[in-house]
């Protein structure tokens, strides 16, 4: 039994909790399947689907399997057809026995009949509640938290206890995100796609932005892509053209495209070599954008820019990265305040200043810079792509309309 496996079990005809164990006891007869943990049931409303029904029983349970994803979706649809599942043309009709596909090890598939993970499991508290009972630490590999997390974060109704619809406070908007392929990027732009934005991904390589976009798409949300080489002044123009150019208006520009000259090769470079990289991409680049942005932002009389500095920067770091990043992030975080004087009132621009993230480098950090990041935040942990994520989703919303020419840190309260 090599794989684990996770499934939503729902019942609103009949003997609904014998539907459930039935369902359960089928499955563990099945060769190659073995039963494990099993949540307690839970009654809620049913959501969707004609007026009138019966109130559901759902549970959810561990499988330990040898099938591979679309094997076990055979047996699941089999399942349900042989204790009297009948599928209608109808959405969400009652049904004696609905078995849901919710995870399946760490896989990501995006397939016509087959999704995982399961793209509503993280907003239907019927699904989440159940799954995080038996599994609380799980990660979905999607949106890189535990299911603990996901279950405090989604909101329920007081009066009925079911979900209430997860916000898209950004819904019709148009966001750009460069360098939006890994990392911090890619975490602004899944998180962006989750408040309803439209994104354009910018990267470098293209298997690598397609694959964002598919992830964004199960967001429901629509993205292009659009690859540029931020080295060269002409590409930053190109780009600002052909982002306006495909969707109109762009309400939301997010500069987070830096250079990597700590990882790989490039931390071997010499330090001249290093300065070089870090001012063409970080601050001429980041400069550029946000200048040819903002200016189409003005006319269209809407916009917010967001840009990347350093939480470091304006108190200093030892070392030879202390002084290159200090260097290159004190300029713009300095330009971020005086283009949102610029631009004000139409076009709101405002600078993160993260902390200690655990990007690339920071997984293969040393024990002693491992120990320091915890050391520094009163927090007592590294930060992740999704703290500042989450920042920049509230900092491009309409909560924070009277917010411009701020430097924001996202450090875990860290002072030095």
């Amino acid at each position: 039994m090599s794989h684990t496996a996770y499934i939503a079990l729902g019942s609103n005809l009949g003997e609904r909790r014998e539907n459930v164990q039935a369902g359960l006891r089928a499955l563990a007869s099945h060769e190659g399947i073995r039963v494990g943990k099993v949540s307690t049931p839970v009654e809620t409303m049913p959501v969707g689907g004609p007026a009138g029904q019966a109130a559901y029983i759902n549970a959810a349970a561990e499988l330990r399997t040898d099938l591979d994803p679309r094997q076990l979706l055979a047996v699941l649809l089999d399942v349900e057809r042989r204790l009297g599942r009948v599928r209608g043309a109808e959405r969400n009709l009652p049904r004696t026995l609905d078995l849901d596909l919710l995870l399946y090890d760490d896989r990501i598939l995006h397939e016509d009949d087959l999704t995982v993970p399961h793209p509503r499991l993280h907003e239907r508290w019927f699904v989440l509640s159940p799954l995080a009972e038996i599994a609380p630490d799980l990660v979905h590999p999607v949106l890189r938290r535990t299911l603990r997390e996901l279950l405090q974060d989604l909101r329920v109704d007081a009066v009925t206890g079911g979900p209430v619809a997860a916000a898209r406070e950004l819904a019709g908007r148009k966001a750009v995100v460069t360098g939006a392929t890994s990392g911090i990027g890619k975490a602004i732009a899944l998180e962006l796609a989750a408040g309803g934005a439209d994104v354009v991904i910018h990267g470098r390589r293209a298997d690598a932005a397609e694959e964002v976009a598919r992830l964004v798409a199960q967001r429901q949300a629509k993205s292009r892509v659009m690859l540029a080489d931020l080295h060269l002044a002409e590409e930053c123009t190109h780009l600002v053209e052909a982002a306006f150019a495909a969707w109109g208006n762009i309400d939301v520009w997010v500069n987070n495209a830096g250079a990597d000259t700590l990882t790989g090769a490039a931390g071997r470079w010499p330090f001249e070599k290093k300065l070089q990289e870090l001012l063409a991409v970080d601050v001429t680049a980041t400069m550029l954008l946000a200048r040819a942005a903002g200016e189409r932002m003005k006319l269209q009389g809407r916009g917010v820019i967001i840009n990347m500095g350093w939480d470091q920067a304006d108190t200093g770091m030892e070392g030879d990265s202390g002084q290159l990043f200090g260097a290159a992030k004190s300029a713009i975080m300095a330009f971020s305040k005086s283009l949102a004087l610029t631009l004000a009132p139409a076009v709101r621009v405002n600078c993160l200043a993260p902390g200690w993230i655990r990007t690339a480098w920071g997984e293969n950090a040393s024990q002693a810079w491992q120990e320091r990041a915890i050391r520094e935040a009163p927090l007592k942990r590294w930060g992740t792509p999704d703290d500042v994520a989450r920042t920049v989703r509230w900092l491009v919303s309409p909560a924070a309309d009277f917010i411009t020419g701020q430097v924001i840190r996202v450090n875990g309260g860290a002072v030095r």
